[in-house]
C-alpha cells in the first residue's frame, strides 16, 4: 500500500504546478508583441528565489524527492519567465531587473548553497536552509492581507478573486497535511499560515460577495450621478492581461466602465487565470489599482469643477 504522504505530495504537486504553469499564456502574449507591457516582474524574480531554495532544501532533507519535484520544476519554469521577460523589457526595465536577479537569484542563493555545504554540517544544515525557506514562503503568503483589509475598508470583493482564493486555501490545506505527515515543520508553518490565510478569505468573500461599490460618475451633460461598479478592476484579469492602466479621464467625458466580476462558475479557464497571481503579485496589484483609483477620482471631480466653472461665464 502506497505511503500516506506520499500520495498527498503527489496532489500537492499537482496543484502547485498548476500555479507555476499558469503563466504560459502571459508570456506567450509577451514573445507575440515582442514587449512586456506594463507586466509585473518582481513576483518572478521573489518566487525563482523561493523554488530554487526549496529545492536546495530537498536534496538536503532524507525523503525529499517531492520537494524537489515540485520546487524543481517550479524554479525552471520561472528562470524561463525571468529570462523571457529581460529579452523583451524596455531598456531601463532591463538594467532594473538584471541587478535584483544578480543581486538575488545569483549572489544571495549561492551564499545559501556555499553557506549550506561548507560551514554547517547535519541537522544544523538543514535546519538553517530551512529557516530560510520558511521565512519567504510566509512573507509571500503574508501579502494578501493588505487584499483582506481593502475588502473590509471597500465591502467589495473587486480585489480579491474566489479562485484565487479558493487555491490559497487548497495549496496550503494540503502541503500542511503533507508537512504533518512527514513531520516537517518547515512546510508545516508556512503552509499553515497560507491555509489560514485563504480561510480568511473565503470568509470575506462570502461575507461581502453581494455587495457593490457606489461610485460617483459624471454624465455627459455635465451632472452628476450615482452608479454601481461592478468592479474597479478584475483581479484575475489584470494579472493574465498585464495589469494595464485605467485610462484618464478626458473632458465631457465618463469614467471608464469596467468588465463586471465573472461568476466563480465562468469555466476551467478563468481558474488557470486565478493561478497566476502570486501572493506578492496580488498585494502589488492591489496597492497599484487603489492609487489609479484614487488619481482617477480626483481627476474626475477637477473636471466637474472646471465644467461648472465654463457652464457660469
Amino acid at each position: 500500500m502506497a505511503d500516506p504522504s506520499f500520495l498527498v505530495g503527489i496532489v500537492g504537486n499537482i496543484i502547485s504546478i498548476l500555479v507555476f504553469t499558469s503563466p504560459i499564456g502571459t508570456f506567450r502574449r509577451i514573445v507575440k508583441l515582442k514587449s512586456t507591457q506594463e507586466f509585473r516582474w518582481l513576483p518572478y524574480v521573489t518566487t525563482l528565489l523561493c523554488t530554487s531554495l526549496w529545492t536546495f532544501y530537498g536534496f538536503l532533507k532524507p525523503g525529499g524527492f517531492l520537494i524537489i519535484t515540485v520546487n524543481g520544476a517550479g524554479a525552471t519554469l520561472q528562470a524561463i519567465y525571468v529570462a523571457l521577460y529581460l529579452a523583451y523589457a524596455p531598456r531601463e526595465t532591463k538594467m532594473k531587473m538584471a541587478k535584483v536577479v544578480l543581486a538575488v537569484n545569483v549572489c544571495f542563493f549561492a551564499a545559501v548553497v556555499l553557506v549550506g555545504l561548507l560551514a554547517l554540517h547535519g541537522a544544523v544544515r538543514l535546519f538553517a536552509v530551512g529557516m530560510v525557506c520558511a521565512a519567504l514562503t510566509i512573507g509571500m503568503y503574508a501579502a494578501p492581507m493588505a487584499a483582506m483589509m481593502t475588502v473590509v475598508k471597500t465591502k467589495s470583493v473587486e480585489y480579491m478573486p474566489f479562485f484565487l482564493s479558493f487555491f490559497l486555501f487548497l495549496n496550503g490545506g494540503i502541503w500542511s497535511v503533507y508537512s504533518l505527515l512527514v513531520k516537517d515543520y518547515f512546510i508545516g508553518v508556512p503552509n499553515a499560515m497560507g491555509f489560514a490565510m485563504g480561510t480568511a478569505q473565503l470568509a470575506l468573500y462570502m461575507a461581502y460577495r453581494n455587495k457593490k461599490k457606489v461610485v460617483v460618475a459624471l454624465k455627459d451633460d455635465g451632472g452628476l450621478e450615482g452608479d454601481e461598479e461592478k468592479g474597479v478592476v478584475h483581479l484575475m484579469g489584470q494579472v493574465e492581461l498585464g495589469q494595464r492602466k485605467v485610462p484618464s479621464l478626458k473632458k465631457g467625458s465618463s469614467l471608464p466602465k469596467t468588465a463586471s466580476l465573472p461568476s466563480p462558475l465562468n469555466g476551467f479557464g478563468n481558474l488557470i487565470k486565478a493561478l497566476s497571481a502570486t501572493p506578492l503579485e496580488l498585494h502589488n496589484v492591489v496597492m497599484s489599482q487603489h492609487e489609479r483609483l484614487g488619481d482617477d477620482e480626483e481627476e474626475a471631480h477637477h473636471d466637474v469643477d472646471q465644467r461648472h466653472t465654463y457652464s457660469s461665464k
